[in-house]
């Protein structure tokens, strides 16, 4: 099996706030968008739709659930603190500070509109080996 590609689907209320909160904060650019729906990539990163809760496209025991309980991870070469200071200066809520676990990863999370908890993470020289 080989994959060219991968993408995680998220169901949210508000697709346009989502889309943009990417867009603007995380390096995302829109590959396609409809009502209901928006596709974003970035090519270092997992690509991301967003599709609008009740939307017919799902079948119906998948429509009405909401991206709650996952964690969308990226991680940085480098740079995590620089990263977190940015997303504040913009007005983002930190919404888990940054800290740093004992084996070895530094992380912090936001929280897009939609409740879509994102963390950032990098590995100490610790956390690789």
């Amino acid at each position: 099996m080989q994959f060219t590609a991968s993408t995680v689907s998220l169901t949210v209320d508000d697709v346009a706030a989502s889309q943009a909160f990417f867009t603007s904060h995380l390096g995302y650019t829109v590959q396609q968008a409809a009502d209901g729906f928006a596709s974003l990539a970035r090519p270092d990163a997992v690509d991301v739709v967003l599709l609008a809760r009740g939307i017919q496209v799902l079948p119906p025991e998948q429509r009405d659930r909401h991206a709650d309980g996952l964690i969308l991870a990226f991680t940085l070469e480098s740079g995590l603190a620089e990263q977190e200071k940015r997303l504040r200066d913009a007005g983002i809520e930190i919404t888990m500070p940054l800290r740093e676990e004992p084996w070895g990863e530094r992380l912090f999370q936001v929280t897009d509109p939609n409740g879509v908890l994102i963390q950032f993470v990098e590995w100490t020289a610790q956390g690789r080996a």
